[in-house]
Protein backbone atom coordinates (compact mmCIF):
# COMPACT_ATOMS: atom_id res chain seq x y z
CA UNK A 1 0.00 0.00 0.00
CA UNK A 2 1.13 3.67 -1.00
CA UNK A 3 2.02 5.83 1.84
CA UNK A 4 -0.38 8.76 2.23
CA UNK A 5 2.55 10.96 1.31
CA UNK A 6 2.90 9.37 -1.94
CA UNK A 7 -0.95 9.41 -2.28
CA UNK A 8 -0.86 12.90 -1.65
CA UNK A 9 1.29 13.20 -4.84
CA UNK A 10 -0.44 11.51 -7.16
CA UNK A 11 -3.53 12.98 -6.60
CA UNK A 12 -1.83 16.22 -6.85
CA UNK A 13 0.05 15.23 -10.39
CA UNK A 14 -3.10 14.09 -11.46
CA UNK A 15 -5.28 17.42 -10.28
CA UNK A 16 -2.53 19.06 -12.91
CA UNK A 17 -3.13 16.65 -15.90
CA UNK A 18 -5.87 18.75 -18.03
CA UNK A 19 -4.16 21.73 -17.56
CA UNK A 20 -3.40 23.06 -21.19
CA UNK A 21 -2.17 26.04 -22.74
CA UNK A 22 -5.42 26.83 -24.90
CA UNK A 23 -7.41 26.25 -21.30
CA UNK A 24 -5.07 28.71 -19.77
CA UNK A 25 -5.14 31.18 -22.15
CA UNK A 26 -9.32 30.86 -22.42
CA UNK A 27 -9.40 31.58 -18.73
CA UNK A 28 -7.30 34.68 -18.85
CA UNK A 29 -9.28 36.46 -21.78
CA UNK A 30 -12.46 35.98 -19.98
CA UNK A 31 -11.12 37.28 -16.74
CA UNK A 32 -9.51 39.60 -18.11
CA UNK A 33 -12.71 40.79 -20.30
CA UNK A 34 -14.76 40.79 -17.45
CA UNK A 35 -12.89 42.56 -14.61
CA UNK A 36 -10.12 44.07 -16.82
CA UNK A 37 -6.51 43.38 -16.32
CA UNK A 38 -4.86 45.02 -13.41
CA UNK A 39 -7.98 43.66 -11.31
CA UNK A 40 -7.22 40.03 -12.41
CA UNK A 41 -4.34 38.15 -10.33
CA UNK A 42 -2.84 34.42 -11.17
CA UNK A 43 -4.47 33.31 -8.47
CA UNK A 44 -8.05 34.24 -9.66
CA UNK A 45 -6.94 32.64 -13.55
CA UNK A 46 -6.03 29.26 -11.49
CA UNK A 47 -9.05 29.32 -9.72
CA UNK A 48 -10.51 29.73 -13.36
CA UNK A 49 -9.35 26.69 -14.65
CA UNK A 50 -9.65 24.98 -11.41
CA UNK A 51 -5.37 24.24 -10.17
CA UNK A 52 -3.08 25.69 -7.85
CA UNK A 53 -2.05 28.77 -8.58
CA UNK A 54 1.58 27.39 -9.11
CA UNK A 55 0.53 25.18 -11.65
CA UNK A 56 -0.18 28.18 -14.48
CA UNK A 57 3.63 28.73 -14.09
CA UNK A 58 4.08 25.42 -16.55
CA UNK A 59 2.33 27.51 -19.11
CA UNK A 60 3.38 30.77 -19.20
CA UNK A 61 5.76 33.10 -16.89
CA UNK A 62 3.30 36.07 -15.59
CA UNK A 63 0.22 37.76 -16.66
CA UNK A 64 1.66 40.16 -18.54
CA UNK A 65 3.18 37.27 -21.21
CA UNK A 66 -1.10 36.05 -21.00
CA UNK A 67 -2.37 39.02 -22.24
CA UNK A 68 0.56 39.64 -25.13
CA UNK A 69 -0.12 36.29 -25.89
CA UNK A 70 -3.39 37.00 -26.60
CA UNK A 71 -3.57 40.15 -28.50
CA UNK A 72 -1.20 38.68 -30.71
CA UNK A 73 -3.07 35.73 -30.95
CA UNK A 74 -5.89 38.11 -32.25
CA UNK A 75 -3.99 40.12 -34.57
CA UNK A 76 -2.20 37.18 -36.17
CA UNK A 77 -5.57 35.19 -36.66
CA UNK A 78 -6.73 38.35 -37.83
CA UNK A 79 -3.83 39.18 -40.48
CA UNK A 80 -3.58 35.53 -41.40
CA UNK A 81 -7.96 35.53 -42.02
CA UNK A 82 -7.40 38.59 -44.29
CA UNK A 83 -4.81 37.45 -46.32
CA UNK A 84 -6.61 34.68 -46.74
CA UNK A 85 -9.83 36.02 -48.16
CA UNK A 86 -9.98 36.61 -52.15
CA UNK A 87 -9.97 39.97 -51.91
CA UNK A 88 -11.30 41.42 -55.27
CA UNK A 89 -8.19 43.69 -57.70
CA UNK A 90 -11.24 46.49 -58.39
CA UNK A 91 -10.85 48.71 -55.31
CA UNK A 92 -14.32 49.56 -54.86
CA UNK A 93 -14.77 45.74 -54.44
CA UNK A 94 -11.93 44.91 -52.61
CA UNK A 95 -13.03 47.53 -50.00
CA UNK A 96 -16.27 46.05 -49.46
CA UNK A 97 -14.53 42.92 -49.29
CA UNK A 98 -12.76 44.79 -46.38
CA UNK A 99 -15.72 46.22 -44.57
CA UNK A 100 -17.69 43.05 -44.75
CA UNK A 101 -14.93 40.96 -43.08
CA UNK A 102 -14.02 43.05 -40.47
CA UNK A 103 -17.40 42.79 -38.72
CA UNK A 104 -17.94 39.59 -39.34
CA UNK A 105 -14.44 38.47 -38.42
CA UNK A 106 -14.92 41.11 -35.06
CA UNK A 107 -18.36 39.73 -33.82
CA UNK A 108 -17.64 36.15 -33.41
CA UNK A 109 -15.17 37.19 -30.90
CA UNK A 110 -16.10 39.71 -29.08
CA UNK A 111 -13.74 39.28 -25.61
CA UNK A 112 -10.82 39.52 -28.06
CA UNK A 113 -12.14 42.92 -29.48
CA UNK A 114 -12.70 44.03 -25.82
CA UNK A 115 -9.38 43.40 -24.46
CA UNK A 116 -7.49 44.03 -27.87
CA UNK A 117 -8.79 47.92 -27.11
CA UNK A 118 -9.42 48.70 -23.51
CA UNK A 119 -5.98 46.63 -22.51
CA UNK A 120 -3.62 47.83 -25.06
CA UNK A 121 -2.31 50.72 -22.49
CA UNK A 122 -1.41 47.23 -20.13
CA UNK A 123 1.58 46.01 -21.93
CA UNK A 124 5.10 46.46 -21.53
CA UNK A 125 6.57 48.90 -24.43
CA UNK A 126 8.41 45.80 -25.95
CA UNK A 127 5.30 44.30 -26.18
CA UNK A 128 3.26 47.22 -26.93
CA UNK A 129 5.74 47.15 -30.18
CA UNK A 130 5.05 44.14 -31.21
CA UNK A 131 1.18 44.43 -31.28
CA UNK A 132 1.65 48.19 -32.79
CA UNK A 133 3.36 46.65 -35.32
CA UNK A 134 0.71 43.94 -36.13
CA UNK A 135 -1.99 46.49 -36.53
CA UNK A 136 -0.62 48.45 -38.68
CA UNK A 137 0.15 45.65 -41.00
CA UNK A 138 -3.62 45.25 -40.85
CA UNK A 139 -4.14 49.23 -41.37
CA UNK A 140 -1.60 49.06 -44.26
CA UNK A 141 -3.61 46.41 -46.01
CA UNK A 142 -7.23 48.68 -45.74
CA UNK A 143 -4.66 52.03 -46.75
CA UNK A 144 -3.36 50.05 -49.28
CA UNK A 145 -7.02 49.42 -51.03
CA UNK A 146 -7.53 52.95 -50.98
CA UNK A 147 -4.61 54.35 -52.44
CA UNK A 148 -5.06 52.22 -55.64
CA UNK A 149 -8.63 53.59 -55.54
CA UNK A 150 -7.22 56.96 -55.50
CA UNK A 151 -4.95 56.46 -58.15
CA UNK A 152 -7.79 55.17 -60.48
CA UNK A 153 -10.20 57.99 -59.90
CA UNK A 154 -12.69 55.82 -57.81
CA UNK A 155 -11.85 57.45 -54.16
CA UNK A 156 -11.43 61.08 -53.19
CA UNK A 157 -9.26 60.42 -49.76
CA UNK A 158 -6.91 63.45 -49.23
CA UNK A 159 -4.97 61.11 -46.60
CA UNK A 160 -5.75 57.44 -46.52
CA UNK A 161 -3.51 56.14 -43.91
CA UNK A 162 -5.74 58.28 -41.41
CA UNK A 163 -8.70 57.59 -43.03
CA UNK A 164 -7.74 53.81 -42.99
CA UNK A 165 -7.70 53.66 -39.29
CA UNK A 166 -10.77 55.80 -39.01
CA UNK A 167 -13.20 53.51 -40.99
CA UNK A 168 -11.21 50.57 -38.71
CA UNK A 169 -12.33 52.31 -35.57
CA UNK A 170 -16.22 52.70 -36.91
CA UNK A 171 -16.54 49.32 -37.94
CA UNK A 172 -14.94 47.87 -34.92
CA UNK A 173 -17.45 49.91 -33.05
CA UNK A 174 -20.34 47.46 -34.23
CA UNK A 175 -19.31 45.40 -31.73
CA UNK A 176 -20.34 48.00 -28.91
CA UNK A 177 -24.05 48.12 -29.89
CA UNK A 178 -24.36 44.67 -32.03
CA UNK A 179 -26.53 41.95 -30.51
CA UNK A 180 -27.72 38.81 -32.29
CA UNK A 181 -31.36 39.16 -30.93
CA UNK A 182 -31.49 43.03 -31.73
CA UNK A 183 -33.97 43.86 -34.83
CA UNK A 184 -31.18 43.82 -37.59
CA UNK A 185 -29.46 40.48 -38.74
CA UNK A 186 -25.08 40.73 -39.25
CA UNK A 187 -25.51 40.71 -42.81
CA UNK A 188 -27.67 43.72 -42.69
CA UNK A 189 -25.64 45.75 -40.69
CA UNK A 190 -22.57 44.88 -43.06
CA UNK A 191 -25.11 46.54 -45.55
CA UNK A 192 -25.57 49.78 -43.80
CA UNK A 193 -21.98 50.19 -43.06
CA UNK A 194 -20.44 49.42 -46.54
CA UNK A 195 -22.94 52.08 -47.66
CA UNK A 196 -21.32 54.33 -44.70
CA UNK A 197 -17.77 53.62 -45.59
CA UNK A 198 -18.69 53.81 -49.55
CA UNK A 199 -20.53 57.32 -49.12
CA UNK A 200 -16.96 58.44 -47.27
CA UNK A 201 -14.32 57.62 -49.47
CA UNK A 202 -16.01 57.40 -53.27
CA UNK A 203 -15.05 60.33 -55.54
Amino acid sequence: MRSDKFAGMARTQGSHAGITGPKVREAALSLFARHGYAAVSMRQIAGEVGVQAGALYNYTPDKQTLLFELLKGHMTDLLAAWRGQDAPGDPVAALECFTRFHIRFHSERPEEVFISYMELRNLDPDNFEKIEDLRRQYEGALEGILRRGVVQGAFDVAEPKIVAMAIIAMLTGVNTWFRESGRLSLPEVEEIYWRMVRKAVMA
